[in-house]
């Protein structure tokens, strides 16, 4: 069983750790006022855990009073951090109501064949903020992991995504995180049991390994791509590269799709260095029956650079630019 909330997320509790001698000497006071104040959720030793509400607050108090640098925090259980840092967790709050509420849109951009025919689509999310505007993924996924919200708001944007894709009977490419995964047969039954109820055949989604972080546990990793494949999923390693995404990974995943980082595509059909990484991905592609595609595409040049070398599926702005999706159009 699984010890989380991460599905939808409640309010968050703080774990506090004062240290030091001058700090200690208010500990009694400032228990006793979230005590009275029924803000406290426990205490243990020089640890009190308090509700969110409490936080302002005793942050200000911190501030005036204490020494900061004997203060800790963290929630959920996670790693301790410095005092000065709640305020990003704290100031994140927003992001909950983008989970709950699933206020996420979503965005397609084209994937053509080497004839510039429509191949599929990638799934891309942006995040309602008010007044038209929206919360760019970066603004959003870094809340997100503030607020250990990661596979919260990665979810939600896969059940968008799943839900959306009605709208082509084109290939549909959606993002996910593998990190945030606990465990593939409880975290993703949601999303494999959505595609079920719409009637939508599994072989029309393609999920894209994205990461910004180092996968430490690859058979963890390879588990969950397993998920996918006995579901009867495709999926896609993206940015390789770039990053954790090397040539010995994508031998070690065998995936469906290979994605070429745009550091390499821009500019390839002018740079002999990019053309010899992008020839070395494309093989190491072929050999494990992966299927090679360019992202990132502006220029013509390197798009015709790109397709005679081998390369079979292309994305980027000289063919489209990511665009909303009408949901009532469907």
């Amino acid at each position: 069983m699984l010890d989380c909330n991460v599905c939808y997320p409640s309010d968050l509790n703080y774990q506090i750790k004062i240290s030091g001698k001058n700090n200690k000497n208010y500990f009694p006071d400032i228990l006793l006022h979230f005590q009275r104040e029924k803000l406290l959720v426990r205490h243990e030793g020089n640890v009190l855990v308090v509700k969110e509400l409490a936080i302002q607050d005793l942050y200000d108090f911190f501030c005036d009073h204490l020494d900061l640098e004997d203060i800790l925090f963290r929630i959920d259980n996670k790693e301790w951090k410095p005092i000065r840092q709640i305020s990003e967790t704290f100031d994140s709050k927003w992001i909950d109501r983008i989970i709950l509420e699933e206020l996420v849109q979503s965005y397609v951009q084209p994937i053509v064949d080497e004839t510039e025919e429509v191949y599929g689509y990638e799934m891309l999310a942006r995040f309602f903020k008010e007044k038209g505007q929206f919360y760019s993924p970066y603004e959003a996924f870094s809340a997100a992991k503030a607020r250990n919200r990661t596979y919260s708001l990665d979810r939600v944007c896969r059940m968008v995504a799943v839900r959306n894709a009605v709208f082509t009977n084109k290939k549909v490419f959606i993002n996910f995180i593998p990190t945030s995964i606990y465990s593939p047969e409880h975290c993703l039954k949601s999303t494999t049991e959505l595609a079920s109820i719409l009637g939508i055949d599994p072989s029309h989604f393609v999920f894209e390994v994205v990461e910004t972080e180092q996968v430490e546990d690859l058979n963890h990793l390879k588990r969950i791509l397993m998920y996918y494949r006995e579901k009867g999923f495709e999926y896609a390693l993206d940015d390789v590269g770039e990053g954790f995404s090397t040539i010995e990974v994508l031998k070690e995943l065998s995936p469906n799709y290979m994605k070429l980082d745009m550091k390499f595509v821009q500019g390839v059909a002018s740079d002999s260095e990019k053309q010899e990484t992008a020839v070395k991905l494309l093989k190491a592609a072929q050999q494990v029956d992966a299927i090679p595609l360019a992202e990132g595409i502006e220029s013509r040049d390197d798009y015709i650079w790109l397709k005679n070398a081998g390369y079979k599926l292309f994305q980027g702005y000289l063919f489209g630019k990511p665009s909303a999706i009408n949901e009532s159009s469907y």
